[in-house]
């Protein structure tokens, strides 16, 4: 029995017909860049998140980089961000002249509202708090924190579309929230696609023109800008998924169950809290993420046993890089973290089955 980690090709063929119908109207009208497709898109979003807007965009880390400039987030500014992150969200404070403040992570792999404090200086502008695996920091906290210091929140929700905390989405907590629609995410396009969701009129209208060359709702230039546009043809598929989105977040919520109760006995391994046990949490487990000893044998034991696992972002936290010019010496749970992460099949392909093979195979390793 084979189970992969993703399998792009077989999601396509999974959803050819929808799909290439989506694609086809698109390509008939011959409608590409800022209309109708990405307009519905844009009202979905917002709809579905609770925003007042959405903006689609490029990408999900020009979504983070927008999101700062239209803040006012720049040079001499500080941001904390949680150590525990793709490089796009310190990427993107880099990018618009700020300096990334790394913080260090909570047991649950996300930000750590008790660390945020330490980091505070005289500087410091912005929290990011990073909604990642499909779970939701603990907001309270870092709104309190926030508050209490005059910071704005900017929430890089690549992963957490879907998820809640004390029933209100990731991304909304903020000044503005960030989307990423990687082919990977639950609802994910065929290529780079982002957003941005905001309750400020003037956020949205600065992120509204700095994606397509300073253009404002008349088409006049008013500004420089950029091209960060999110294409139709990207919204279509968008507007497709988003069909199936709910169903596909609870799949793999029914497929976490499964994991908790075949793997709850292993000391060996810490999983993620499980669907249900947390009265303020929804989790959408984009990444099925645990932590366990004997990690790299486990890989391996399972890779030759025709099942694809994943260290996400090659098992090197952001401050490990070289050339990143980070001094860091004061994260040891992140560190710790990196050596132990391991992120299990989770996808809209899985069968139960699937699932139950994944976790009695690795009982068979630890057992």
């Amino acid at each position: 029995m084979k189970v992969p980690f993703f399998n792009y090709p077989l999601l396509y063929e999974s959803q050819k017909h929808r799909m290439d119908k989506a694609i086809n109207n698109v390509v008939k009208k011959g409608a590409y860049i800022l209309q109708n497709e990405l307009i519905e898109f844009e009202k979905k979003l917002s709809e579905y998140t609770g925003s007042k807007y959405a903006i689609g965009v490029a990408n999900g880390t020009d979504a983070i980089w927008l999101a700062l400039f239209a803040a006012e987030v720049g040079s001499g500014d500080e941001v904390i961000v949680p150590s525990h992150t793709y490089i796009a969200s310190p990427a993107a404070i880099k990018f618009v002249g700020a300096t990334p403040i790394l913080a260090e992570c909570g047991e649950d792999h996300l930000l750590d509202a008790d660390d945020i404090e330490k980091r505070i200086t005289s500087k410091t502008k912005a929290i990011m708090p990073v909604q990642l695996n499909g779970r939701t920091c603990d907001m309270d906290s870092i709104i309190e924190i926030a508050n209490e210091n005059d910071l704005i929140i900017i929430e890089d929700s690549a992963q957490g579309l879907g998820s809640l905390y004390k029933n209100r989405m990731a991304g909304t907590f903020g000044l503005a929230g960030t989307y990423s629609f990687y082919p990977a995410k639950v609802l994910g396009c065929f290529g780079d696609g982002g957003a941005v969701v905001t309750d400020s009129e003037s956020i949205y209208n600065k992120v509204y023109e700095m994606r397509d060359h300073g253009r404002d709702h008349s088409g006049k230039h008013v500004s420089w800008g950029f091209n960060s546009r999110l294409d139709n043809l990207q919204a279509a598929i968008l507007l497709e998924k988003f069909k199936t989105f709910d169903k596909d977040i609870q799949l793999r919520r029914n497929i976490a169950l499964l994991y908790h109760a075949k793997l709850k006995d292993i000391n060996s391994i810490i999983m993620p809290p499980f669907p249900g046990s947390e009265k303020d949490r929804f989790d959408t487990f984009q990444n099925f993420e645990i932590r366990c000893e004997r990690r790299d044998e486990l890989r391996d034991y399972l890779s030759n046993n025709g099942i694809g696992t994943l260290i996400q972002w090659g098992g090197e936290a952001i401050h490990q890089i070289k050339g990143l010019g980070f001094n860091c010496k004061d994260l040891p749970f992140t560190e710790s973290l990196f050596e132990k992460c391991i992120l299990l099949p989770m996808n809209s392909l899985m069968t139960l089955e699937d699932a139950e093979y994944v976790a009695n195979t690795i009982r068979k390793f630890f057992l």
